[in-house]
């Protein structure tokens, strides 16, 4: 601590724990700040783990002429694969193309200048392509005769969340899930919050800088703290996503056009399934309890079965997920078209408040960076950004400083790991590594045989893993460890949620 914050519990304290709050929090006790972070659920609870799971440049947005945002993200692409290639890798995505549509001349451009907006290692340019010679048509209707194909990325959205809060804890940062910040009081060179823990227990700390990344709650975090009107204002969009049985075998996921003008993407999710996503609907309900409506269900059924030659009927459908976008109020008519860009504006009326509107998963990077920055200039702390340059937990599968190889060679280094843990189903080293890329040694270290891991609790999931997740990274229900930390839900029998809290609950005792 300096000697101006000798008397302070901890430089900043970071409200939310979504994408950006511990891409924040990560950052900043990387550059040596004294950082604690609060949620008052799990972490990524909310928005940060219903997304359609893209790393994108966002092809639509040109048609916003949102270049700025656009290339921006595309440059972060890349460097977000490198950092954590087991839950982020490259995806071709095929565009299907029908009369009525854009036109291909200007979808052909479009692509063109979404190549050319930033400089490309890993993924592979945008092509024209005749569907009657890909596999990715025959799962369509015969009247799709032409396409594209373009690169974007995937990840897994919560894991991301989680493994940012790993590395602020290992940079020395408190990660408090499950902690609300119930108030805060101003004075002159500081913040007094108020924290309140599950249990009912209540801690007040003393802090130099709030950061408010609370997501939906971004707007009224901000009023209760300052008691004042704000410049910026958010703009809540409810998107939903549908999960169905895998509809195709290959590997490349779709992005449906639709006459609204809304884009709708199907993408091959866990193995045996595949997701369809996303609505955008403005929503004014609470945050907390947001979920999927029977339309919504229709809609996303309806736009895909005008693709695909199989019909998709809501029968079909075996979960859903639904999450609240804060995005930047910018006068937009229509929810799809709102800006997905974000501002940082700080209040200085005494000990400074960053409040963070708008974003998108793919920029949570930049974001950050740019957030720290400030925070530094504002505390007098001289130092660099540098996570442009590191791996999250579990992505330095080749050393410690962010690899093509480690993108390019993943399937080799698995198939290594189930030579090396021969003794386990080679499927569940396979998931191990995509989970957990070379934490898998922690998680398995001092087992050498099936009978070591333990109890298993569910089908595929042993005690050594869930001690794992309890002990490394604040899993504490079964939701946590079935829908957040893995998507394990999707394979198991009815019941099986109940079963995994009913032994957290006996293990807690």
């Amino acid at each position: 601590m300096s000697e101006a914050g000798r008397d302070v519990d901890c430089d900043v304290l970071v409200v939310g724990g979504g994408i950006n709050g511990a891409g924040i929090a990560r950052d900043a006790a990387g550059r040596g700040l004294c950082v604690a972070l609060v949620e008052k659920d799990d972490l990524a609870s909310h928005t940060s783990s219903a997304s359609t799971k893209l790393i994108h440049g966002g092809l639509r947005y040109l048609e916003y002429y949102e270049f700025n945002l656009v290339r921006k993200a595309l440059a972060e692409r890349e460097v977000l694969l490198r950092s954590a290639p087991h839950i982020m890798w490259p995806l071709r995505f095929v565009m299907p193309h029908a009369p009525g549509q854009r036109p291909a001349l200007l979808i052909r451009a479009g692509l063109f200048l979404y190549d050319l907006l930033a400089k490309r290692e890993l993924l592979p340019a945008s092509s024209a392509v005749r569907l009657s010679c890909h596999p990715a048509g025959r799962p369509l209707k015969p009247e799709f005769k032409r396409g594209f194909v373009y690169s974007d990325g995937w990840v897994d959205d919560a894991r991301l969340v989680v493994l940012n809060a790993m590395d602020a804890k290992a940079k020395g940062a408190c990660i408090l899930p499950r902690t609300r910040c119930v108030s805060v009081r101003r004075e002159a060179d500081r913040w007094l919050a108020t924290l309140r823990k599950a249990d009912g227990s209540e801690k007040t700390i003393s802090v130099r800088y709030i950061v408010n990344a609370a997501g939906p709650w971004t707007a009224s975090f901000l009023g209760a703290a300052t008691q004042k009107p704000h410049a910026s204002q958010l703009r809540l969009i409810k998107g939903s996503h549908i999960v169905v049985k895998r509809i195709f075998e290959h590997d490349h996921a779709y992005i449906f056009q639709n006459r609204d003008g809304r884009i709708v993407f199907a993408i091959p999710y866990e193995r045996d399934f595949t997701l369809i996503g996303t609505t955008d609907l403005d929503f004014q309900g609470d945050a907390d309890k947001v979920a999927i409506g029977e339309g919504e269900i229709r809609y996303l059924c309806e736009l895909a079965s005008g693709y695909f030659r199989e019909p998709v009927k809501p029968a079909d459908v075996v979960w859903t997920y639904s999450g609240v976008r804060p995005l930047l109020e910018d006068e937009a008519a229509d929810a799809k078209a709102v800006t997905r860009d974000y501002r940082l504006e700080v209040d200085n009326a005494g000990a400074p408040m960053m409040s963070v509107f708008g974003g998108k998963i793919t920029t949570f990077r930049k974001l950050a960076e740019e957030a720290v920055d400030q925070i530094c200039r504002s505390l007098g702390k001289s130092a660099p950004g540098w996570t442009e340059r590191a791996c999250l937990p579990g992505g330095d599968l080749f050393g410690d400083v962010p690899q093509n190889r480690s993108v390019q060679e993943f399937g080799a280094w698995t198939a290594a790991l189930q030579v090396q843990y021969a003794w386990l189903p080679p499927q569940l080293v396979t998931r191990y590594a995509r989970a957990y890329g070379t934490r898998i040694h922690t998680l398995l270290r001092g087992r050498n045989a099936l009978a070591d891991m333990g109890e298993e609790i569910l089908p595929g999931l042993y005690e050594a893993e869930a001690d794992y997740l309890r002990k490394h990274e604040w899993a504490m229900s079964a939701a946590d460890i079935l829908w957040r930390r893995s998507k394990l839900g999707l394979h198991l029998p009815p019941g099986a949620e109940a079963r995994l809290d009913a032994w957290l609950a006996a293990r807690a005792a």
